[in-house]
């Protein structure tokens, strides 16, 4: 169902052309004005996944799928029980890990968006769907979903399966207040890495904490702070290279953590495990799955 989540100045090595391995096909391409300043890339994805299950831990950005094959299933967090999505979901910048449990074989297109790229797409705020994923049939309505995923089940390829999602997306984008605001402020935390004050942004922009935490909410779906937090865990997670031997103290320290207890907090915060867990789990992938079109973030759950 999806490779990776690309945004906020955090992207992989897939975006942007096709990547076929024995058990799936990847293709995807950056689209065009005006959807480049909200979308990473656009992308199809079908073939067998890796594993029956995968984790995924949040990342600064949000994700849109429309389901062209069986059902998935998403459960968002351990508190929350697991639902089923036949025709897609879209899902804002999450706060926590989410787990998807895949049919035998998927297929899908979809966008990886920019944290504040669904917001001119949806109905209603960001907040609203804090890591409470909503099938495409409750954003869109069901007729217009089931006209695109028709248009798109006879497509000729690929290729123009992504141009009518594009156009489809285009065709949907509406004003939003206070997105100038956001986009701005947004790459301002990714350019940092997620280690600007927050303060020091809302002096920026001469806005108050308060009113800048309630547009980040309304636009992207968390604060400005949580935001930062995820910028900054996932910068440090790409840093890591599990082939290698991590020096967890130096990694810390490299990404502006207090010390190796608050990393080590962090990333269970984060993923649910413990950063030698982490790169445990990692390195199953690869060694079960070596070059697949899947690896880089989601995690064997399973």
């Amino acid at each position: 169902m999806m490779s990776e989540w690309h945004g906020g100045g955090v992207t992989k090595s897939l975006c942007g052309g096709p990547r076929m391995t024995p058990e799936m096909e990847y293709v995807s391409r950056a689209p065009r004005p005006p959807l480049h300043e909200l979308i990473d890339d656009l992308y199809y994805l079908r073939g067998a996944p890796p594993y029956a299950r995968l984790t995924l831990p949040p990342m600064p950005a949000a994700l849109l799928i429309v389901n062209l094959g069986a059902p998935f299933r998403i459960r968002a967090g351990t508190d929350i029980g697991t639902a089923e999505y036949a025709d897609g979901c879209v899902i804002t910048t999450p706060s926590r890990a989410f787990e998807f449990s895949y049919p035998a074989r998927t297929r899908s297109v979809g966008a990886h968006l920019k944290p504040w790229g669904l917001a001119p797409l949806l109905p209603m705020p960001a907040a609203e769907l804090c890591d409470r994923p909503l099938t495409l049939e409750q954003v869109w309505g069901r007729p217009a979903v089931a006209a695109l995923r028709d248009r798109l089940a006879t497509a000729r390829g690929p290729q123009q399966m992504l141009t009518l999602l594009e156009d489809e997306l285009t065709r949907r984008l509406r004003e939003t207040a206070g997105l100038g605001l956001v986009r701005h402020l947004g790459g301002v935390i990714a350019g940092t890495g997620g280690t600007m004050p927050i303060r020091d942004l809302s002096a920026a922009a001469g806005v108050s904490s308060t009113h800048l935490a309630q547009r980040f909410k309304e636009i992207i779906g968390v604060t400005p702070k949580r935001l930062a937090r995820t910028h900054r865990f996932t910068a440090t997670v790409f840093a890591i290279d599990p082939a290698r031997p991590v020096d967890w103290g130096e990694l810390a320290a490299r990404a502006g953590y207090f010390d190796q207890a608050h990393f080590g907090h962090e990333f269970r915060a984060f993923t649910g495990l413990t950063p030698t867990r982490y790169v445990e789990v990692r390195r199953r992938f690869l060694r079960e799955h070596p070059g697949h079109a899947m690896d880089g973030w989601p995690l064997p759950a399973d």
